[in-house]
């Protein structure tokens, strides 16, 4: 299996670097014209999202181990904060971190009631990463309940034990204890979930399954009693199928739905273009968005990084969403799933094999380019609570798509995002409606932030390899 990091990439970027001196891809290129609409601006995006492992599993999803293999926990001092400032915190860095709770958080009180941290520096160590980071908080989610309210007292497998009023009313409680205690413990909770992928039966890893009526039932009592105790908390759901399901739509109380939340896991780009309907359909006045994202099959490849950003950028332009996560920042050089999963590698202690990524040192970390390169570039040039403006393009491409965003707000410079997913060089003729020039920057396996150029005006042209992603910014 190929695995390409950050510093193993270095031979192979200074070739391709080379490769085109010599051989250039400016030849003939497909040209289109593209309009920035300033005067319709659309929605407020927040941030992007990542997920942390801060508990073990096991290779390919198998498993809880009893090894604390995770992050921030295996890494050196120094790595630990290079993974809050260089990955989380990269530029404007992620806003959301997502919390699994019963999985990557699993740790249980003495009745077994309630969600702990499984050794004693871990809260601690979750909560130095989001302070250091910059992150806002967490987006808390349960993948298992607490052990005592599950049928065979157990993470793996199972559902709750009963879904009656009484019990229902005192596992809310639990729920509320367990948001109090992260937040006492320097972990902030800004939204929750009820349960991850609730419809599913999972038989190796931490997983609670509802039915409709089951899920209705306890989302009802669980969030009105979040809503009371944690005013500002934003509560989502379903983390699968979002606003879909009638049997949803009818049974939940809205006024406790604060957003809809889709699983479109490793899809291609063209999903949010062909199934525009499917999810802005039935929103109800409520934000829809992707709230995980990775390719399932354990592999990655330079098509996909540009796949990834296209999913980030249709999110945006097809379903108005206010934000998007991948899956995980980091995954262990030993886990079958980490190529697919991660946007880096960390050795763990016990990680002896220096067959696979002899470059990284236990304790230490490195990125998975064709996932980073992806999505650093919206880290690094989307501020928080930017705004995303209409495009006119006259033909909606699948393998050159385009997003414009005033960066933080209406007021701020624009950006304009283009990509080029296919085989050739292509040719974006952007008229931005703005009076100042551009300055574009170049992502892909050889460029990292790469200055192609600046133009004088808001009209300009660029031209864009093919498997690059670019981000051109106001001056």
């Amino acid at each position: 299996m190929t695995m390409l990091t950050r510093r193993g990439a270095l031979r192979v970027g200074a070739a391709a670097l080379l490769s085109t001196a010599a051989v250039p891809q400016l030849g003939w290129a497909q040209t289109a014209r593209y309009t920035v609409r300033t005067d319709l601006p659309k929605q407020t995006i927040q941030g992007l999202g990542v997920e942390i492992q801060s508990d073990s599993i096991g290779s390919g999803n198998d498993g809880l181990p009893d090894a604390r293999t995770s992050v921030p926990h295996d890494l050196t001092a120094s790595e630990r904060t290079r993974l809050a400032t260089d990955l989380i915190g990269r530029g404007h860095g992620f806003r959301y971190i997502r919390l699994a709770g019963g999985l990557y958080l699993r740790g249980l009180s003495a009745d077994r009631k309630n969600l702990r941290g499984r050794w004693p520096e871990q809260m601690q160590e979750l909560a130095s990463l989001i302070s250091t980071s910059g992150a806002e908080g967490v987006n808390f989610e349960y993948w298992s309940p607490p052990t005592y309210w599950k049928t065979g007292d157990s993470y793996i497998g199972g559902k709750l034990k009963r879904f009656d009023s009484a019990f229902l009313n005192d596992f809310g409680d639990a729920v509320v204890r367990d948001i109090s205690y992260l937040n006492n413990n320097g972990v902030k909770v800004v939204k929750f979930g009820l349960q991850n992928e609730a419809p599913h039966t999972v038989t190796t890893y931490s997983h609670a399954n509802y039915t409709d009526a089951e899920y209705i039932s306890t989302f009802n009592i669980v969030a009105a009693k979040v809503r009371a105790a944690h005013p500002t908390v934003r509560i989502h759901a379903n983390s699968w199928d979002g606003q879909s399901r009638a049997s949803l739509r009818n049974g939940l109380n809205l006024d406790l739905v604060d957003e809809w939340t889709w699983h479109r896991i490793g899809k291609d780009s063209n999903d949010q273009i062909d199934n525009a309907s499917l999810f802005n359909a039935n929103k109800l006045g409520k934000p829809a968005y992707n709230n995980e994202f990775e390719y399932l099959d354990n592999i990655t490849s330079e098509w996909r990084m540009v796949n990834t950003a296209q999913s980030i950028m249709n999110w945006f332009t097809f379903v108005n969403s206010p934000t998007w996560y991948w899956l995980h920042a980091l995954k262990p050089t030993y886990n079958t799933e980490a190529q697919g999963y991660a946007l880096g590698y960390w050795r763990p202690a016990d990680d002896n094999d220096f067959s696979k990524f002899g470059n990284i040192q236990k304790g230490h970390f490195d990125y998975e380019l064709r996932n980073w390169r992806a999505i650093v570039g919206f880290l690094e040039w989307m501020p928080w609570n930017s705004v995303r403006y209409q495009v006119d393009e006259p033909t909606v491409r699948r393998d050159q798509r385009i997003l414009a965003f005033r960066q933080g707000g209406r007021t701020g410079k624009m950006v304009v995002v283009v990509t080029n997913r296919g085989t050739a060089p292509f040719t974006f003729d952007v008229d931005a409606n703005v009076a100042s020039g551009f300055t574009g920057y170049r992502y892909s396996l050889a460029d990292w932030k790469r200055n192609v150029g600046t133009r004088a005006s808001g009209t300009f042209s660029a031209t864009v390899p093919a498997k690059a992603i670019e981000f051109w910014v106001q001056n």
